[in-house]
């Protein structure tokens, strides 16, 4: 049989007939419900870098024989320009997986991905102990499995190649919880990423225990159902190298008292969406970028010397937080909040302030006030929005006009400082003139 219909069929991708089609660019080629008929649209798909299979159940090859490759299977396997897998809409026996995995040791895949797939039974990892895979990306999104708990061995028999793992995304699939073991073995993990999720409190601690993913960096922990600000910092305070923490969509509450650290290394941090009325103490102290948009938040008074961008859009702000607390801003987003004025004096003062994104919010055009946006405006600073979605909400007879449309010359604005140049001046050519 052919080389390419037995590396098929221990992926167990011939099911009924089907099609494969290739994307425009001829990069992206999915299968649908494949069968040994259509062999020759399935080979085509060899010439893609990205192959996609949806659909089919993989349990009729649970018996298939799985026996050691040739030189010219894996020379061929070797040949291969696929770098990404993604199975979709698949019933999975996991005895099956573990067989077949070995294959992709011999391929240049660098990401495999199952979206929407039920894995059941448990497979014989054991046959992968020692295995080294390209890999390197690994993702699940609405996947159904067995509970992680209890499986460490499982995990155990992988370490050689989850080792060098570098990035995981567990999302949508009703994670509970995540041992301590199993974090042990990505030793070189730097994203993880486990939004949308059923992780509480309680989980946290044991899932980031010391010696668990010693090299992460990048963590989403969003869509979960985290409550307290505390425990999530108490629990990932063993994270030295996290640089970004991802906790939008929880329910987030302030404790009573909470004087935990925040790993140093950590750099930015997403807080939108988490049902803040007030902004939550500490906070990573060398914070570059913080968003805390689409909350509650009335006001805004804290100072972060390294903030480089902060987010605040979709709140309650009735001012705009001082700039001078952040002497190293450059960008500011303010949109939909209750703000009537910002602070141009202030804004004008910090030169690398250059992104400045404030519409939608019920501006007073009273001269000051037009005029500071005009001129942000002037200089390139207010980002998308400008002029449409900037409108004046006071005083009466200019409501609803666009800022950009409002007079904001000195003889309107400030006649008093133009007349009174003039009627001195006046005065004193009549008294020359005497």
């Amino acid at each position: 049989m052919n080389v390419a219909v037995l590396f098929l069929l221990g992926l167990g991708l011939l099911e009924a007939e089907g099609r494969c089609f290739f994307n425009r660019t001829q990069e992206h080629c999915v299968c649908y419900n494949l069968s040994e008929e259509s062999l020759n649209s399935i080979i085509r798909c060899l010439s893609a870098s990205v192959v996609e299979f949806r659909g089919g159940q993989l349990e009729r090859y649970v018996a298939f024989p799985i026996s050691d490759l040739d030189p010219s299977t894996i020379e061929m396997l070797g040949s291969l320009v696929i770098r990404k897998i993604i199975f979709g809409d698949l019933l999975v026996p996991e005895i099956l997986l573990a067989r077949v995995l070995r294959f992709f040791s011999y391929t240049q895949v660098e990401e495999l991905v199952f979206e929407s797939c039920i894995f059941e039974g448990r497979g014989n990892w054991a046959e992968m102990a020692g295995q080294h895979l390209p890999i390197l990306s690994l993702h699940f999104h609405n996947v159904t499995s067995a509970l992680l708990t209890g499986r460490e061995q499982d995990f155990s028999s992988l370490s050689s190649w989850l080792e060098t793992l570098q990035e995981l995304t567990v999302t949508g699939s009703d994670v509970t919880s995540l041992p301590c073991g199993i974090g042990r073995v990505f030793r070189a993990l730097r994203s993880l990423d486990m939004a949308q999720n059923s992780l509480g409190d309680e989980s946290l601690m044991p899932a980031f225990c010391e010696g668990a993913f010693p090299q992460l960096q990048v963590l989403s922990l969003q869509c979960n159902n985290l409550t307290s600000y505390h425990s999530v910092c108490e629990s990932i305070q063993l994270l030295h190298e996290l640089q970004h923490l991802d906790l939008s969509q929880n329910k987030l509450m302030a404790d009573l008292s909470s004087s935990c650290q925040w790993p140093v290394a950590l750099r930015i941090f997403n807080l939108s969406d988490t049902g803040l009325d007030e902004v939550l103490t500490p906070l990573p102290p060398s914070l570059e970028v913080l968003d805390m948009s689409c909350n509650h938040l009335h006001a805004v008074d804290i100072s972060l010397g390294s903030l480089k961008k902060l987010f605040l859009s979709q709140n309650m702000l009735q001012a705009a937080p001082s700039v001078r607390n952040y002497p190293m801003l450059d960008t500011l987003h303010l949109d939909n909040n209750l703000i009537t004025e910002l602070p141009w004096d202030e804004v004008k003062l910090l030169g690398h302030l250059w992104d400045v994104a404030a519409a939608g919010n019920p501006y007073n055009c009273s001269c000051s006030g037009a005029r500071g946006l005009q001129a942000l405006a002037g200089m390139g600073h207010l980002g998308q929005g400008w002029p449409q979605d900037y409108t004046c909400h006071s005083p009466p007879h200019y409501q609803g006009r666009l800022v950009k449309n409002v007079p904001v010359s000195a003889l309107q604005c400030n006649s008093a400082a133009v007349i009174a140049p003039v009627c001195i001046a006046l005065a004193l050519l009549i008294v020359a003139g005497a």
